[in-house]
C-alpha cells in the first residue's frame, strides 16, 4: 500500500525539478537558448521575405503571359468563324457574365449569331421527369423517321430531346438552305411551350455548328442518386441526361463544341472526356470563365468544322489550343496559262525580229 511518504517525496522530486530548470533557463542557457530563438526568427523571417518576394516575380511572370495569351489569341481568333453561323444554348446556367463574353468573342472571331437560348431547369430536373418524357414520346415517330440512322426504338427520353434540340437549330428547309425548315420551326416552338427552352434570341437561320456552354455543376449538384424517385432513371436527369443530348446533337449536326470552366468531376465537359465514343465525336474547351479560355472558344469551332476533334485545356490528357484552321479563300478565276504562253511566244517572237 503506498503511504504518505510516497506521495510527498514525488511532490518534492516534482518541486526539485521545476527549480532546477527556472535555475538553468534563467543561468548558464539563459543566453544559448535566447540566441538560438532569435537566430529561428530571423531565418524565418528572411525566408518569408525571399518567398514573397519569389511569388511576386511570378504573378508578374504570369501577368505578362496571359496577357502576350491573350494578345496572341485575339490576332489567331480574329476571322476564324467568318462565313459560320453559330448557335449558342446554355445547358446549365453557365451565367449571363461568361456566357455574353463568349458570344462577344464569337462575334469579334467572324460568327453570325443565329441562335442564342438557354435549357431550362426542367431540362434536366428529377420533378420534371414526365413532362420530358411526354413530349418526348409524342414526338418519338416523327423523330425516328426523321433520323433512323442516329435514334433507335430503344433511344431514351434524353436523346429524343436532344435530336430534337439539334433539328430546331439545324434543319434547313429544302427548297431554301438559308432557311429552317417547318419541322424545325416546329419543334423549336414545341421547346419553347413546354417550358424546356428559353429564347434569347430565336433561331433565324440553320446553325452551322453548335456551342453548349457549361457550368462547372455536377451530376450531384444537380440530382443526387439517393434523392431520385424509385421511378426516374439516373441517366435521364442532371448532367447525365445532358450528355446523353449531347451525343445526340453531335450526331445529328457533325459540329458541336462544349465549353465550361475548369473541369471537375461529375461536370458536364469532364463525363463527355470521360466517354470514349463522345469523346471521338465532341469537342470540349475548359478555363472558359477565364479570358483566355474564352479565345480558345471560336478556335475550337473553327477546328472542329474543319474535322479536328479535340480536348482543350490545360489539365492532364487536354491540349492547349486547337489546330489554327486558316479560313477558306475566295476562289479566284484559273489563270489562262495558254494566254500568257501565246504573249510570252508573241514577245520572244518579236525579239528575235529585233
Amino acid at each position: 500500500m503506498i503511504d504518505f511518504r510516497y506521495h510527498l517525496v514525488s511532490l518534492i522530486s516534482v518541486f526539485l525539478a521545476l527549480a532546477v530548470g527556472i535555475i538553468l533557463g534563467a543561468g548558464p542557457l539563459q543566453g544559448a537558448i535566447g540566441d538560438q530563438l532569435t537566430d529561428q526568427v530571423e531565418a524565418l523571417r528572411t525566408e518569408r521575405n525571399a518567398l514573397r518576394e519569389e511569388l511576386d516575380e511570378t504573378q508578374a511572370t504570369l501577368g505578362e503571359r496571359e496577357q502576350f495569351a491573350i494578345a496572341a489569341g485575339e490576332a489567331l481568333a480574329a476571322g476564324s468563324l467568318t462565313g459560320t453561323s453559330v448557335a449558342v444554348v446554355d445547358v446549365n446556367g453557365v451565367g449571363d457574365g461568361v456566357e455574353n463574353d463568349v458570344v462577344d468573342q464569337l462575334e469579334e472571331a467572324g460568327a453570325t449569331l443565329v441562335a442564342h437560348e438557354t435549357l431550362t431547369e426542367s431540362w434536366t430536373a428529377a420533378d420534371e421527369a414526365t413532362l420530358r418524357e411526354t413530349v418526348a414520346n409524342g414526338r418519338r415517330e416523327q423523330l425516328l423517321a426523321d433520323l433512323p440512322e442516329v435514334l433507335t426504338e430503344e433511344s431514351g427520353t434524353a436523346e429524343l430531346l436532344g435530336a430534337a434540340l439539334a433539328l430546331s437549330l439545324t434543319e434547313a428547309d429544302e427548297a431554301d438552305a438559308g432557311r429552317l425548315s417547318p419541322d424545325a420551326t416546329e419543334l423549336q416552338q414545341l421547346l419553347v411551350r413546354v417550358g424546356l427552352v428559353e429564347e434569347q434570341v430565336a433561331p433565324s437561320a440553320p446553325a452551322d455548328v453548335v456551342l453548349l456552354l457549361a457550368s462547372g455543376a455536377t451530376q450531384e449538384d444537380v440530382a443526387g442518386e439517393e434523392t431520385l424517385p424509385a421511378d426516374v432513371d439516373p441517366a435521364e436527369v442532371g448532367v447525365a441526361a445532358l450528355a446523353a443530348a449531347t451525343g445526340v446533337v453531335a450526331e445529328v449536326t457533325g459540329t458541336v463544341v462544349v465549353a465550361g470552366p475548369t473541369t471537375q468531376a461529375g461536370d458536364l465537359v469532364s463525363t463527355v472526356r470521360g466517354e470514349d465514343e463522345l469523346a471521338e465525336r465532341v469537342s470540349t474547351v475548359s478555363g472558359a470563365d477565364q479570358q483566355a479560355g474564352r479565345l480558345v472558344v471560336p478556335l475550337a469551332l473553327a477546328a472542329q468544322g474543319a474535322g479536328h476533334v479535340g480536348q482543350y485545356g490545360f489539365e492532364d490528357g487536354a491540349t492547349v489550343l486547337p489546330p489554327v484552321v486558316e479560313p477558306t479563300p475566295e476562289e479566284t478565276p484559273p489563270t489562262d496559262l495558254t494566254a500568257e504562253g501565246s504573249t510570252d511566244g508573241a514577245a520572244g517572237a518579236e525579239g528575235g525580229e529585233g
